[in-house]
């Protein structure tokens, strides 16, 4: 408990941290003016594909699912979906990873273990999409050579995260070989790593064979890309961008700052790398704020509104009593 409330203090500075980096020196007038001036018709048509790459996140998780319970349907998968991203916009300590996990399964028709696998491969999967879609906008962020070479580190990311989906056993030999050899250095540290290499390998091997993998890479995509099209659509919305290509680049660098520790909804670490990102592609720190705030309620209130109605409808009751080993 103590632990737990120790990481929620220090999310709660780290926002105050980030919004007080945002706010100073920014001229708050011309950001409200910025986003009064959105066009609503370049915002509806982001609402639509924020829900269309949605979309695809269910269908992913079905499929993921289905190997286990081949009777759900998508809107079976859609309900418990959204209500954990919406605990997690606005209970802390990531509340509706620990819902999902383990409120939905009887529902479901799986066991708590499956449930949790395939939440950790989908954070792979978005994770190597992220670093994907970081790699191709640094290989076009104007920025000189230790730009252009910094993208080869998510290149190299995407493909050691591409052997594990789709290799898993393949990639346990060298992690394995790897972890032997750092065992002769330190071996406590050695037999963590070997312990963590195994059980990764054998988490994304009880999901799914290689082929049904390469499918869920195809639905990652479709979903990121519709989310891409999300921060351009909001960023073509603001007349006062200049540079909406930015939008591209906001992207990744705004969903990796998510892993800060911050307040519910990551308020403040998420809009300051993306008005960051923005500044850096040639617009005003005033524009740039204003596409972080727009953004992030495009993100954040959709699913937070469709998952907390969905919770009020389908309330998940006796959580606590939900154990690791419970079918």
């Amino acid at each position: 408990m103590k632990k737990k409330l120790l990481q929620g203090a220090v999310g709660l500075v780290l926002t105050i941290f980030f919004v007080w980096l945002i706010l100073r020196r920014l001229d708050l007038h011309a950001v409200a003016t910025a986003i009064g001036a959105a066009r609503p018709g370049l915002l509806l048509a982001a609402l639509a594909t924020f829900l269309a790459g949605y979309g695809c996140r269910v269908a992913r998780w079905r499929i993921m699912l289905a190997a286990h319970n081949g009777a759900l349907r998508w809107r079976d998968c859609a309900g418990p979906l959204f209500a954990s991203v919406a605990a997690n916009n606005v209970l802390p300590f990531r509340m509706g990873d620990i819902i999902r996990s383990f409120g939905f399964c009887k529902q479901l028709g799986v066991s708590q273990g499956v449930s949790i696998t395939t939440l950790f491969v989908e954070r792979l999967l978005d994770l190597l999409m992220v670093l994907l879609f970081l790699a191709g906008a640094l290989a076009f962020f104007p920025g000189g050579d230790l730009v252009k070479w910094s993208g080869l580190a998510p290149i190299l990311a995407v493909a050691a995260l591409s052997l594990l989906l789709i290799h898993p056993t393949l990639f346990d030999y060298f992690a394995t070989l790897a972890a032997r050899l750092v065992r002769r250095l330190a071996p406590r540290f050695g037999a963590l790593l070997t312990r963590e290499v195994h059980r990764s390998v054998e988490t994304i091997t009880h999901v799914s064979s290689a082929r049904t993998m390469a499918v869920l890479i195809v639905w990652s995509f479709l979903a990121w890309a519709c989310e891409g099209l999300v921060f351009w659509l909001c960023a073509c919305a603001l007349p006062a961008l200049d540079a909406t290509s930015g939008a591209w680049l906001a992207l990744p660098v705004g969903t990796l700052a998510t892993i800060i520790p911050s307040a519910p909804g990551f308020i403040g670490t998420f809009d300051f790398f993306v008005a960051q990102a923005m500044t850096q592609s040639g617009n005003t720190p005033a524009a740039a704020a204003a596409f972080a705030v727009l953004v992030h309620l495009m993100l954040w209130i959709p699913p937070t509104v469709l998952g907390g109605a969905y919770l009020l409808s389908h309330p998940v009751r006796g959580l606590m009593r939900f154990g690791p080993n419970e079918q």
